[in-house]
């Protein structure tokens, strides 16, 4: 199989990133994306999801944040040749149609042919990765990533050159990366925040290269038959299939999966949501995201869902936060002696540690709390809300010497912030730094966020799910209810009928 020499183009973006980083102070933002188990649901394979933004946040009051330029979400969707990548991009960014989205296409950066290429251009492969001038993608990926607009090449498949002018894409939110081989190069696949494969049988895609090939480009079927067998074939079975392992979801059918492409843009959405929130506050953090979370989540949020099953999977999701927050403490390194008579280097659990719990949904984490961290000391703080916006601690039971302990503060719902900041003030004022303490909860709304670190910005929030907002009501939605109601089974509907005697 013959493959296209590879121009070195490697100088010239070594010039883009020095020049970038001489007129930038920012630093880059790396979104640490570990893999889950994979399973299967509705339609396409997951291996695990992470991290993106939402609506407009309030603007950071640290000097840093607010000359950090906001870093856009990048999706990588790649497949094979008439896979059903462009209708998955467009569908994508039809119902991201509030972002601001942008798609660049790998395509467009082809090397330009020599004339000798030209010359024998039917033996020539663009799906081999050294067709591809990946220098100047990632120039142009940095910039974009860094708020600076770009000039896109337009690739001419008559000439196969680049013509002008070049397409001019501004900074956008979203930034859609789509190609056949985009996953190759690992320095390109460190720009993703999710990558998606577009899988599609060969038979159909092979189809939909010939009705493509003789009927919008005018080639001969022996031809396109010729040029598949020789290049495009061989070239998806050495480099394109052998990246569909880094891909965190592989869509099966692509554009045609509708209920796939569905669900991964209401998982976009709600990453886009934590993806703002975290970059400005780096004392956020919001749990691994994957599908069975997800589900968890659909069913507590459900108002259908039983007492029993309400406190079953919030149960599970709380042990999920408590483990997550406690793996925020400090540790100490320890050796231990294996059964095998071998040396074991290892950490030590931080034994300064207790609880507190704001009563009553709070109350709900302390079985969690209890059953990760053994004999653990929980205290209790009761808070009174007077109206929206104002609050009255009535009684607090602190441990004596909480002051020189790492305290886990337990409230499910964070949302206007208000009462976390009356209760984080209390612990402040026993003598408990600021970095001592870390905020456990199930869900947060935006605007709670921005109160409590603001007001805190020592004091870490771990979080399962960022939410929309508030309402007018200032409830969270879309929320889950009354959640000590619901947990308790305390809520008007669930109450049992009275029996006469």
């Amino acid at each position: 199989m013959k493959r296209p020499l590879k121009e070195d183009s490697k100088s010239s973006h070594k010039g883009c990133r020095r020049g970038h980083h001489m007129g930038s102070n920012a630093k880059s933002v790396v979104d640490l994306m570990e893999n889950s188990s994979g399973v299967h649901f509705s339609g396409f394979h997951l291996n695990g999801v992470l991290d993106a933004r939402n609506s407009e946040v309030e603007q950071p009051t640290t000097s840093a944040a607010e000359h950090a330029p906001k870093q856009p979400f990048v999706i990588g969707v790649a497949g094979g040749a008439a896979s059903g990548k462009t209708p998955v991009c467009d569908m994508i960014i039809e119902q991201l149609r509030d972002q601001r989205v942008v798609l660049v296409n790998q395509d467009s950066f082809y090397h330009n042919l020599t004339e000798e290429e030209l010359s024998r251009v039917h033996e020539y492969n663009f799906d081999h990765p050294d067709a591809f001038d990946t220098e100047q993608l990632l120039c142009a990926m940095e910039k974009l990533k860094h708020g600076q607009a770009v000039d896109i090449p337009k690739y001419d498949f008559k000439s196969y050159k680049n013509v002008f002018p070049a397409r001019r894409v501004n900074p956008s939110d979203v930034i859609i990366l789509e190609g056949i081989l985009i996953f190759h190069d690992p320095r390109v696949r460190d720009l993703m925040n999710m990558k998606i494969f577009v899988d599609t049988d060969a038979d159909v895609r092979l189809a939909r290269r010939i009705r493509r090939d003789t009927v919008e480009k005018g080639r001969d079927i022996n031809t396109v038959l010729d040029q598949y067998s020789k290049f495009v074939k061989p070239a998806f079975d050495d480099f394109i299939l052998p990246t569909k392992k880094y891909a965190d979801v592989i869509i099966p059918r692509g554009g045609d999966n509708h209920v796939a492409v569905d669900l991964i843009v209401q998982h976009i959405r709600t990453k886009l949501g934590q993806h703002d929130l975290c970059k400005i506050y780096p004392n956020l953090y919001v749990i691994q995201t994957t599908f069975q979370i997800r589900g968890m989540h659909t069913l507590i949020r459900d108002s259908q869902t039983t007492k029993h099953d309400f406190v079953f999977y919030a149960d599970r999701l709380i042990r999920l936060v408590v483990e997550h927050g406690l793996g925020h403490l400090p540790f100490t390194e320890k050796q231990v002696i294996t059964p095998t008579d071998s040396v074991y280097t290892g950490v030590d659990f931080c034994k300064r540690l207790c609880g507190v719990s704001v009563i009553r949904s709070g109350e709900s984490m302390e079985n969690a709390l209890r059953a990760c961290c053994k004999g653990i000391k929980i205290g209790k703080i009761l808070i009174h809300r007077e109206g929206d916006n104002g609050q009255q601690l009535i009684y607090e039971k602190l441990p004596n010497d909480i002051s020189d302990r790492h305290v886990l503060l337990l409230d499910p719902i964070l949302g206007t912030g208000n009462s976390a900041v009356q209760a984080i003030s209390l612990l402040v004022k026993k003598g408990v730094p600021e970095s001592n303490i870390i905020f456990l909860n199930l869900i947060s709304a935006p605007q709670g966020v921005h109160v409590v670190c603001k007001r805190f910005p020592r004091i870490k929030i771990v979080t399962s799910e960022i939410e929309v907002g508030l309402n007018k009501d200032f409830r969270v939605v879309p929320g889950m209810g009354e959640f000590g109601d619901r947990y308790f089974g305390t809520d008007d509907d669930d109450q049992p009928p009275v029996v006469p005697l």
